[in-house]
């Protein structure tokens, strides 16, 4: 579950940048054991956080003392303590408390719980456990596969995180679904290290705009994934964390009934919603372990812009780096050099399809696109090829990167594009994207 193509690893030439320093007031907590604080930066200055004693962690990364963490604008953390800490707080968050309140003692005792199931593996020969975290938008399912995985590590083990979340893409950009195989901790700023992620196009944020080519890529997804268990060991021991999207009712609850079954989930964590819960412990295989868990204090619901600016931040920190630290390439490509396709042909008439053919038959279509001025600002999945033509499975392709188009020249047919890699683009077919990405940088 590797690539060596160096699309998928964002922009190049690395220059060490970092987040300004943060100005404004300096704030020391004292945290009592077993309490969190809870930080919210929406302003357009970071945070920055130091341990100054005792022990303390972000969503199961330890923080190491006398070290500054900078939260940017727009992101959330926690600070959580087993036995008591002192923090110091510098800049000015929109919110900042303690909270007693947490359900950290409740996520420990599931990391146990699969823990103790890995080392059953282990002993017996069998694969480890495969965990699907389900829920509403705005739960925090991200944040508990992030400490699941993070705990896991921490033991040894070396756990396969798959997004498909497709508005939000923690494994690569937003629009893809992906798998990434976990060897280390997050890193409290920047997230887990991508060096090697298994990535898919989807190319839209909701899977409800072609729910058949989202449920063939999760099957694709649970397939690599099995032949990686095969072949290693430790990944199967270990086993996976499947985050899912907020959409849990009509197809999208189908399309979870579906995760679980092509990856054979042992475990659903369904987070703040009983009736999900309860119909999930309906549906699902009776060896299926269904457990409901609270949701953290600290999650909150986000509004469109913010989870838009969200996204954005995601494709700009793909081509920028997390801190601005990597220089992408501009350069131009002429129309005819290029290939440029969406997946899914629009919807039309029944009477109008061949005979034998049905509407979801159109979903998995690969349709040309004509290079024009409306391409301007999308996002494009760069898909290599062995031969000189796309062929059908193309969807099922992973990727190797992302381009995006930062200008068109109708009469000198030329698109100005702006990629991780230097020109000229491998040999590939472009997979275009409804994303739009204003590189204002």
């Amino acid at each position: 579950m590797s690539s060596d193509d160096p699309l998928l690893g964002g922009g190049s030439s690395e220059a060490g940048g970092s987040w300004p320093s943060s100005s404004g007031p300096s704030t020391k907590f004292e945290l009592e054991k077993e309490t969190e604080l809870r930080l919210e930066v929406e302003g357009s200055a970071p945070v920055q956080v130091e341990l100054i004693s005792g022990l303390a962690e972000v969503f199961g990364t330890e923080l190491t003392k006398n070290k500054k963490y900078t939260f940017p604008p727009g992101s959330r953390g926690a600070v959580f303590t087993w036995h008591g800490c002192t923090v110091q707080l510098w800049g000015s968050p929109d919110v900042a408390y303690v909270s007693k309140d947490t359900p950290m003692l409740l996520y420990l005792n599931t990391h146990v719980g699969l823990e103790q199931m890995r080392a059953q593996a282990e002993r017996e020969g069998e694969r480890g456990p495969r965990v699907l975290v389900a829920g509403p938008s705005d739960v925090g399912k991200s944040t508990l596969c992030r400490l699941l995985l993070n705990y896991a590590v921490r033991r040894g083990r070396r756990p396969t995180l798959v997004e498909l979340d497709v508005g939000q893409g923690s494994v690569s950009v937003p629009g893809t679904v992906g798998a990434l195989c976990v060897e280390r901790p997050a890193d409290v700023e920047e997230g887990f290290s991508a060096q090697a992620p298994l990535v898919y196009h989807f190319g839209s944020t909701t899977p409800g705009t072609n729910i058949k080519l989202y449920n063939k890529l999760t099957s694709r997804l649970a397939h690599v994934f099995n032949l990686r268990c095969e072949a290693n060991r430790r990944a199967s021991v270990s086993g996976c964390l499947i985050n899912t999207c907020g959409w849990v009712k009509g197809s999208g609850y189908q399309a979870l009934i579906h995760a679980a079954s092509a990856f054979e989930v042992d475990v659903v964590i369904v987070l703040d919603q009983e009736r999900l819960y309860n119909d999930l412990r309906r549906d699902l295989p009776h060896f299926v372990h269904t457990l409901l868990l609270p949701k953290s204090g600290g999650a909150s619901e986000r509004s469109k812009e913010c989870r838009r600016e969200a996204r954005d931040l995601r494709v700009r920190e793909y081509f920028y780096g997390p801190r601005g630290s990597l220089y992408p390439h501009a350069f131009e490509v002429k129309f005819s050099e290029v290939k440029v396709y969406k997946v899914g042909a629009p919807s039309i008439p029944d009477s109008c399809l061949p005979l034998g053919m049905s509407q979801e038959d159109n979903q998995l279509k690969l349709v040309p696109v004509t290079p024009g001025r409306d391409m301007a600002h999308h996002l494009l999945s760069v898909v290599p090829i062995d031969g000189g033509t796309a062929d059908e499975g193309m969807e099922e392709k992973n990727v190797a990167g992302f381009i995006v188009i930062t200008g068109v020249d109708t009469e000198r047919q030329t698109l100005t594009v702006l990629s991780p890699a230097p020109r000229p683009l491998p040999k590939c077919v472009l997979l275009i994207m409804d994303i739009r990405f204003m590189d204002l940088k």
